[in-house]
């Protein structure tokens, strides 16, 4: 069983996008009990809070499941339960390593490292640009489903 978080900010927007995709690829895949998925944020701005509706509404354009969530802090419990904690831009990889005692275990990644890119997966909290945050997240869904088969950690 693979344990992947997405993790952004605040929770609400980038990674519950990164969390429905990633569930509705591996279900299509016929992988889903290969995985444990969930999204967190770095920040305590949006606990409690549901999906942005940009994000609802993007999914919803795309014909992919809203996974029922509301935004939480990642915690070193979570850590400890991961096996892949995914952000999904360079600030949130520095928070990550903050709040997690620098990642002792090589746990972090960046999200699009997976597609072979080092850029930020921008946040539409700020660009309001659904429609490239998605492009962003299927591609970095994309290269880690690749990444994951490549290194013999899923069976299709």
């Amino acid at each position: 069983m693979i344990r992947v978080l997405f993790v952004c900010h605040g929770n609400i927007c980038r990674s519950t996008l990164s969390e429905s995709v990633f569930t509705h690829k591996v279900k299509t895949l016929g992988i889903s009990d290969q995985f444990t998925i969930d999204s967190f944020a770095t920040s305590t701005e949006e606990i409690g809070n549901p999906p942005h509706r940009g994000t609802v509404n993007k999914l919803r354009e795309v014909g992919i499941p809203l996974v029922p969530h509301r935004a939480k802090q990642i915690t070193w419990a979570d850590y400890v339960n991961a096996d892949y904690i995914i952000g999904m831009d360079s600030a949130n990889i520095r928070n990550l390593n903050r709040m997690l005692k620098g990642d002792p275990d090589g746990k972090v990644y960046k999200f699009l490292t997976f597609a072979g890119s080092g850029r930020d997966i921008a946040d539409p909290w700020y660009t309001g640009d659904f429609d490239a945050t998605y492009r962003d997240v299927v591609e970095g869904c994309d290269g880690y489903l690749k990444y994951l088969e490549e290194h013999g950690e899923i069976h299709r």
